[in-house]
């Protein structure tokens, strides 16, 4: 193998950077040369390809976001599409493809390879619901952005004894929710794994309210079963009197530099990627598990559900009363 490529696509994960920057280095370290290609699988249809150095890749470890840029392509999901891509990666003599991405991006790096194309995935999602991989790119900067909001959002709660509802990333997965809820001393959280019932909640924020408590903090996954934030906020009011005010996090989420553990996962990750190419592993994924690199087939990804831990909720649960 002397020349491998590589893209960014789907939503962007702060650490995607660090993580270019370390496929790029170790690609040069096993002299190969390396392509990236811009604006991810679109990019890649219509041939919007770059060299990259070692150079190329200098100064870009602590930014947020993507160098390569990133893009979803409804195209690219079509045969022809794919055939597109195929054709660019054969005409600039490609032998070797990385995607970093989430769940999509990792089934188009799988549709490539079956079109004869190895591929390695790298998975990057603040969502942090890639089965196979302890931790995804982006989770624990993600999640350190929204606990940053919590704690600045419980001194307005406390001076005007409120109830903020706080509303995280998450449609299908709880993750955010859960790990900033727990980090943050949320009285509850709501998250799709977990049923939750109105009436319970309410009866604890009153149980709250008779032992002193005069303002509260409910974080809740944008996907959770039991509504959307504004929807809950209005059906507790409902049921309590409380001042309720709703905040949606939204897209600060996925912004900022990476935190330490996403640049060291991110560069692990990266180099695990050119390794398992060199050594010949197609229609891969490279993942963390228990500290250790950990190579799947790229198949996990649609064939389970990564399962969240729910000890997390009900030790929050606990300490919450």
């Amino acid at each position: 193998m002397k020349k491998i490529a590589l893209l960014t696509s789907g939503g962007d994960s702060p650490g995607m950077n660090p993580c270019i920057r370390a496929i790029v280095r170790k690609a040069i370290w096993e002299k190969l040369e390396v392509v990236g290609i811009r604006r991810g699988f679109a990019g890649l249809m219509v041939g919007d390809f770059v060299n990259l150095k070692a150079s190329s890749v200098s100064g870009i470890i602590h930014q947020g976001g993507t160098i390569l840029k990133t893009a979803r392509s409804p195209l690219f999901k079509t045969e022809e599409g794919q055939i597109k891509a195929l054709e660019n990666l054969k005409r600039f003599n490609i032998e070797g493809l990385i995607v970093i991405g989430g769940d999509g991006s990792l089934r188009g790096a799988y549709a490539l390879n079956k079109r004869g194309i190895p591929t390695i995935g790298i998975p990057a999602s603040i969502d942090n619901d890639i089965p196979g991989s302890d931790f995804s790119i982006g989770f624990f900067t993600a999640i350190n952005t929204a606990l940053e909001a919590i704690d600045k959002i419980r001194d307005t709660a406390t001076s005007h004894e409120r109830l903020f509802i706080i509303e995280v990333m998450g449609r299908t997965s709880g993750f955010i929710a859960l790990w900033a809820g727990l980090a943050g001393g949320a009285e509850d959280i709501f998250i799709p794994e977990k049923t939750l019932n109105l009436e319970e909640v309410c009866q604890r924020l009153e149980e709250g309210r008779r032992r002193g408590k005069t303002s509260s903090i409910i974080v809740t996954a944008e996907g959770d079963r039991s509504g959307r934030a504004f929807q809950i906020g209005e059906e507790i009011k409902k049921r309590v009197n409380y001042e309720v005010r709703v905040i949606v996090l939204g897209h600060i989420q996925r912004g900022g530099s990476p935190v330490a553990l996403d640049r060291i996962i991110s560069s692990r990750l990266g180099v695990a990627a050119v390794d398992a190419l060199i050594k010949g592993e197609r229609g891969k994924m490279v993942g963390i598990c228990c500290e250790g690199i950990k190579i799947i087939p790229l198949q996990i990804i649609w064939k389970e559900r990564k399962k969240i831990n729910l000890d997390l909720y009900n030790l929050n649960q606990i300490l919450a009363t």
